[in-house]
């Protein structure tokens, strides 16, 4: 009798039973809720300060190109900045690529953080002009489809912000970040 009666214990307890299992299940869930929104938040920060990194050094090295082309750098701050000011200078990645590689830099990036072409401008026609270069990112969801900037930093969250700099210094930028040209608290 005892050997028969702790046989049935024994295959009685060979698997989890579905409490226990929904218990895990639950747990696995909670977890999961808790990390997949920080995960993706350090997603979107990581494109944004990819983005930040490649449009400073993009335009420190126009800067370089536009300094060997006039003797001396144009920068200018402006409270405003007005697209169509750099609009007849429009160019094209590979356009701009000519230009800078392999002189100023390896390679100009190709897209921003999200996978989004930059918009690159340079009056390379007259470089003693008041606006010379311009290089923008629509952020997150890509529409960069402003015509005026006033200079300002944005919540470093909002990753829809448009990400530009211009003529030597950021004019839209995540909080926190220092800009080229100019230490931005």
């Amino acid at each position: 009798m005892y050997q028969k009666d702790t046989m049935l214990r024994r295959n009685r307890h060979k698997g989890f039973t579905l409490i226990e299992l929904l218990i895990v299940v639950a747990i696995i869930g909670i977890i999961a809720a808790l990390l997949i929104p920080n995960f993706l938040d350090a997603l979107q920060k990581a494109n944004q300060k990819r983005t930040v990194a490649d449009i400073r050094n993009t335009g420190l090295a126009m800067f370089s190109w536009l300094t060997d082309q006039v003797g001396a750098a144009a920068a200018g701050a402006s409270s405003t900045i007005q697209i169509s000011d750099y609009s007849a200078g429009a160019k094209t990645e590979e356009e701009i690529r000519v230009l800078l590689t392999p002189r100023y830099m390896q390679q100009v990036p190709k897209a921003d953080g999200w996978k989004r072409p930059y918009e690159f401008y340079l009056n390379d026609e007259n470089v003693f002009s008041e606006h010379v270069m311009l290089i923008r990112s629509g952020g997150h969801d890509g529409d960069a489809s402003a015509s005026e900037y006033q200079v300002s930093s944005f919540d470093p969250t909002d990753y829809d912000q448009d990400i530009v700099w211009a003529d030597g210094f950021f004019v839209r930028w995540p909080q926190n970040m220092k800009a080229s040209g100019a230490a931005i608290r």
